[in-house]
């Protein structure tokens, strides 16, 4: 077993209760109602002071999995994790309820939290670079129209596939995009990514897992449909005719916080099966 799989595979617990927090909140500050305050008082209950920037020990993320993916993104780089209360829809990346926000907060500013590195997926264009924590999407930038993708791994070529686009997806991604086109689910600690098509035009078009190191390069074959690329969300520019994308695992790892006695397998529980 390698070392960056033995790394992937393991949990950290904190290393001693929180002094400093930063706090990432949802964009419609309506979505969460006095969470802030709240927030607030368990902070000066447990003399955790509140700061803006990457020298706390812990960041607590006020929103839904769209805000939580914005604070891993915000801290890539950086040895803060964060920890998201959950105020939106599924909230899979979240590990407190917005109901119990006073007593999950305090567990964790007393150091009852662990911590997994994330994996994130890597892409190129040719011209720019992308870092996506859920995953990479390419899609067709007209609607109502198909495109034609030829896709290749590491140099063989694979053929191509009438379709509304392609899903690169980390574990963490597994369950969003890629799910709902009826790719796998990867469990956390997996070491590796997942491609799924999106509406295939095809009988034949079946996701492929693939290892930390695989390429995966996408070409868009369509006569004159551009892609449009999607990262964690939010549109990056395009793939024009003819143009192509490049996407493997990458080298940054995401830190995600979750309260000491919950796990992926837990959350997927009363997420995907309530």
């Amino acid at each position: 077993m390698s070392t960056r799989r033995s790394e992937m595979l393991s949990t950290t617990p904190a290393s001693g209760p929180v002094t400093r927090a930063a706090v990432v909140t949802h964009g419609r500050i309506e979505r969460i109602g006095d969470a802030a305050d709240r927030l607030r008082a368990v902070a000066e209950r447990c003399a955790v002071e509140l700061v803006e920037d990457t020298s706390a020990d812990l960041a607590v993320v006020l929103g839904g999995d769209g805000t939580t993916l914005r604070a891993l993104h915000r801290y890539l780089g950086t040895e803060v994790p964060c920890l998201g209360v959950n105020f939106g829809r599924v909230g899979f990346l979240t590990s407190v309820d917005a109901g119990q926000l006073e007593a999950g907060i305090e567990q964790a500013f007393r150091g009852g939290y662990e911590v997994i590195d994330l994996p994130t997926l890597h892409g190129n264009d040719g011209l720019h670079d992308l870092v996506a924590v859920n995953d990479i999407v390419l899609t067709s930038g007209i609607l109502g129209r198909m495109v034609i993708l030829e896709w290749s791994v590491d140099g063989t070529s694979l053929g191509e596939v009438g379709c509304d686009g392609a899903i690169m997806a980390t574990p963490t991604g597994s369950t969003a995009y890629n799910l709902s086109a009826g790719g796998p689910v990867l469990a956390w600690g997996a070491d590796a990514f997942v491609l799924s098509f999106a509406s295939p035009h095809s009988l034949h078009a079946r996701s492929m897992v693939l290892g930390e190191e695989h390429r995966v390069e996408v070409h868009n074959r369509s006569d004159d449909v551009p892609l449009q690329v999607v990262q964690d969300g939010h549109m990056m520019g395009d793939v024009p005719p003819g143009g192509r994308m490049m996407v493997g695992m990458g080298e940054q790892r995401a830190r995600l916080a979750r309260l000491a006695g919950t796990s992926f397998f837990s959350r997927y529980r009363e997420t995907f099966t309530a």
